[in-house]
């Protein structure tokens, strides 16, 4: 209760009992007066109740309000925070795509880089080769035909099959087509085949199986012969189709297999190179033009 509530209070309880006493001891007149001083004071005294009252519900309006704007303020700020856990979350997975995406080109590189210098190798090797080649190429009479190359393979494995049975060697053919033709002579591919198979049958030392994979991919034939022998050191198998090379494990031979073979496909605007993860066999890979 305010001061100004407490004084008029006190008039008019003053002023009232006034008004009692005045109906024994005052006249009219001033039981009169005494009762309007009695009714200005308890009018007052309402007005001053009745201001505080509209006072307090204000104050009281203004801070629900200020709950709800302080309620909705930390309602913004957890989902600015939230949103901001997500972009977090959605840079440092973009971060680590980009990262992966380096990696793979980086590796991607590595590999085109260690093609190329195949290639350069085997270009030089090449030229510097190509006379000696040529004179260990098979003679044939017979002009460049289109021929069956999985025909041709097959040809070779059922000719070597009994060395191959002998030395415990089984030959597969895997292909995707029933046909792949190239256009060269049927002789000399099927020595190109013999000669890489017998090398299998002289040096896996031990049964177990040579895979000749033939697929075409747009204008060229790739051939895969890869065997499950011990195969070769890699500073040794670099030098495998060299004239009279022989490796580590060399057995009776003169060494002229791999060479031809290596003529032959040269001779037809191919490739040839060997890979030979020690202990995992040897893999000879032949690229050749379809026309």
């Amino acid at each position: 209760m305010t001061r100004e509530q407490k004084i008029s209070l006190i008039a008019s309880c003053g002023l009232y009992v006034l008004t009692i006493v005045g109906f024994f001891f005052f006249s009219l007149t001033l039981i009169i007066l005494v009762f309007l001083g009695f009714t200005l004071c308890i009018t007052y005294f309402s007005y001053q109740c009745y201001r505080n009252h509209n006072d307090y519900t204000g104050a009281e309006h203004l801070q629900q309000e200020i709950g709800i704007l302080k309620a909705e303020k930390d309602q913004l700020v957890k989902d600015y925070e939230a949103l901001l856990t997500e972009k977090d979350k959605e840079l440092e997975q973009r971060q680590i795509n980009i990262n992966r995406l380096n990696d793979e080109l980086t590796l991607q590189g590595m590999a085109r880089k260690e093609v190329e210098d195949k290639y350069t190798e085997i270009s030089a090797k090449v030229s510097s080769d190509s006379g000696v080649l040529d004179s260990l190429l098979p003679p044939d009479e017979e002009e460049a035909t289109e021929v069956d190359i999985i025909e041709v393979a097959k040809r070779a494995i059922k000719e070597l099959e009994e060395d191959a049975k002998s030395a415990g060697l089984r030959v597969n053919i895997s292909s995707a087509s029933e046909g792949l033709t190239v256009k060269a002579s049927a002789k000399r591919l099927l020595i190109m085949f013999r000669n890489i198979i017998d090398n299998s049958i002289k040096y896996m030392k031990k049964a177990g199986t040579l895979v000749i994979t033939i697929s075409s991919i747009d204008d060229d034939i790739f051939i895969v012969l890869k065997d499950t022998g011990e195969g070769l050191p890699e500073d040794e198998t670099k030098h495998i189709f060299e004239l009279n090379y022989q490796g580590s494990n060399r057995i009776s031979g003169n060494g002229l297999g791999l060479t031809q073979a290596k003529a032959i496909v040269e001779h037809y605007g191919g490739t040839i190179y060997a890979r030979s993860p020690q202990g995992n066999g040897m893999g000879i890979y032949i690229q050749l033009p379809t026309s």
